[in-house]
């Protein structure tokens, strides 16, 4: 597997909640969804490559399943590691 696979793979998709939402307004902080086994290193690599920016930190935060019902049946949704990136001043990535 080449490095740039691995850097489309790091970065799965961007959190777009009311909280990321005024992270990234107040705070250029950038919020992903991302692979459990990703270090803080591969994911300021993937984003500083993917976006062409310049990271200053990466905080990383893993997120417990919900437990969910259907029916007599109960199982838990998938656990997931979400990523704030924040970026240096005057750099921006465009979501949407």
């Amino acid at each position: 597997m080449s490095h740039l696979d691995r850097m489309y793979e790091v970065i799965k998709k961007p959190v777009i909640t009311e909280k990321a939402t005024t992270d990234q307004a107040s705070r250029n902080a950038y919020t992903f969804r991302v692979p459990v086994d990703a270090n803080k290193i591969e994911i300021r690599q993937a984003v500083e490559r993917l976006f062409d920016v310049k990271v200053n930190a990466v905080n990383t935060l893993r997120v417990s399943g919900k437990t969910r019902r259907r029916g007599w049946r109960a199982g838990t949704t998938p656990n997931w590691k979400k990523a704030m990136v924040t970026l240096a001043e005057g750099s921006t990535i465009d979501l949407i």
